[in-house]
């Protein structure tokens, strides 16, 4: 056979491998769009979006000495959320160039009001005694300060979360292996963190990923007791109102709730009096292929996701979806991305007692080394957004957001039902406009009395 004949055959084994590749993909979308797509299925999650994340605001408006303005023109604009869409900052200021670092902050304040910061030992503590928490430090990639982020997040009103207190993983060399110097080690780092930054960030994973500890970590017992050692250590520390959490790996999305050991770990914490407040989930799918399994498989089943967030929600405890890779890389890979991150987004958003959703990695080409393939940012490596943003930018700022136009009745009452969050109310007599802000939150009944001054 010659070369050119040779050539042809691995030319046309090649179109059918690619054919026989795109067909899978094609099979794979379909049997996971069909399920996403019931139409009981869609009015379970506008149902559930209407009930938890909208309520009634109630207005009245009077003059200085307290009387009834009836009449009154009211617009009521949605300004912000209360609900937390956010993603990790890892890379905040450490960028190429200004340029690219302003384009970074923009497309993140476009569409989160959350961001996650790094506090991992061997960013915080990288060699014994030498701190990273204020700026001047030696520069470390993806692990800027915890002040860099304190003065990002006061400019721009973000909340904040700190990621993690205590893993497994990520630590430093020079750490020691035995278990009662660790723990005095801990001790000393959780008070650190709490004393620096525990008024500027309200939210910590206190133990991640503590059902995959590997029995190599000097802390590992086979009941994981040193999850609630470190809550019954880290808590009280803090202040009283934040919210101290726990973080699991993206399998136990998929374990049914009568057969899913994380709810099950975290039952048994809260019933031996550990003060768990939050409950993280992870939803990291870091390459391609994995996706395309994940989206053929029995696992992508919507209602079975919601009805496990569901049992979640009976902890009465706040539900948080800590981390997330969806791929752009392969064929059709970005359209892909969009569709999945849609999907999954409204899921979420309406599952009770779900109170954030955070991205990992915002831009291409930021993720810890062996994940940039998967290009899962949002944004590609130029900062330029993806069709997956594009979707977010359009649920969180139009499709999630209220605008009303009201007038006050006899008694000066006006009311509308809208997403939680803040508003700015501008009333008008006809003759004077005035601006109003307000926060509308879940929970919050009493009417906000507004003084209107013609």
């Amino acid at each position: 056979m010659n070369a050119r004949v040779r050539l042809a055959g691995f030319a046309l084994w090649a179109c059918v491998l690619l054919s026989l590749a795109g067909g899978a993909r094609a099979q794979a979308q379909t049997s996971s769009e069909k399920l996403w797509r019931e139409p009981a299925l869609q009015k379970r999650i506008d149902q559930n979006i209407e009930k938890y994340r909208k309520g009634e605001a109630a207005v009245e408006i009077v003059d200085a000495a307290g009387k009834p303005l009836p009449g009154l023109r009211i617009t009521a604009t949605q300004t912000g959320h209360e609900f937390l869409f956010g993603c990790n900052a890892f890379v905040l200021g450490q960028l190429k160039t200004p340029e690219m670092n302003r384009r970074y902050e923009e497309a993140f304040l476009k569409v989160c009001n959350f961001a996650t910061v790094p506090f991992y030992w061997a960013g915080t503590e990288p060699a014994r005694g030498e701190l990273r928490y204020a700026e001047g430090c030696r520069d470390i990639w993806r692990r800027p300060p915890g002040e860099r982020f304190v003065a990002f997040a006061a400019r721009h009103g973000l909340t904040l979360k700190g990621h993690p207190l205590l893993w497994h993983a990520h630590n430093p060399s020079w750490l020691p292996k035995d278990a009662d110097e660790l723990r005095a080690l801990y001790r000393k780092r959780f008070g650190e963190l709490a004393e620096r930054f525990g008024r500027h960030v309200p939210i910590w994973d206190v133990v991640n990923e503590s059902l995959v500890c590997p029995k190599t970590y000097p802390l590992y017992t086979p009941d994981r007791g040193y999850v609630a050692w470190a809550f019954a250590q880290a808590v009280p520390l803090f202040p009283p109102g934040n919210v101290m959490m726990i973080n699991e790996v993206t399998s136990f999305n998929f374990q049914p709730a009568g057969r899913n050991a994380y709810l099950a770990q975290v039952k048994t914490l809260l019933a031996g009096g550990a003060k768990v407040r939050g409950v993280g989930l992870q939803f990291h799918f870091f390459r391609r292929p994995h996706l395309d399994a994940y989206l053929k498989g029995p696992n992508c089943d919507p209602d079975k996701l919601l009805d496990l967030y569901e049992a979640f929600s009976e902890l009465n405890l706040p539900l948080y979806i800590t981390e997330i890779t969806i791929p752009s890389s392969g064929e059709g890979g970005d359209e892909l991305q969009a569709r999945v991150v849609r999907d999954h987004y409204r899921l979420w958003f309406a599952a009770p007692a779900m109170a954030g959703i955070t991205w990992w990695n915002l831009g291409d080409g930021t993720a810890v080394q062996g994940e940039n393939e998967a290009k899962g940012g949002l944004l590609d490596e130029e900062l330029k957004p993806k069709p997956a943003y594009a979707a977010l930018d359009e649920l969180i700022n139009k499709e999630w957001k209220t605008t009303a136009d009201l007038r006050s009745d006899p008694k000066g009452a006006a009311s509308f039902r809208g997403f939680y969050g803040t508003y700015r109310l501008e009333a008008s007599d006809g003759a004077k406009t005035q601006s109003f802000e307000i926060r509308h939150f879940r929970g919050q009944n009493k009417p906000h009395r507004l003084t209107f001054a013609p």
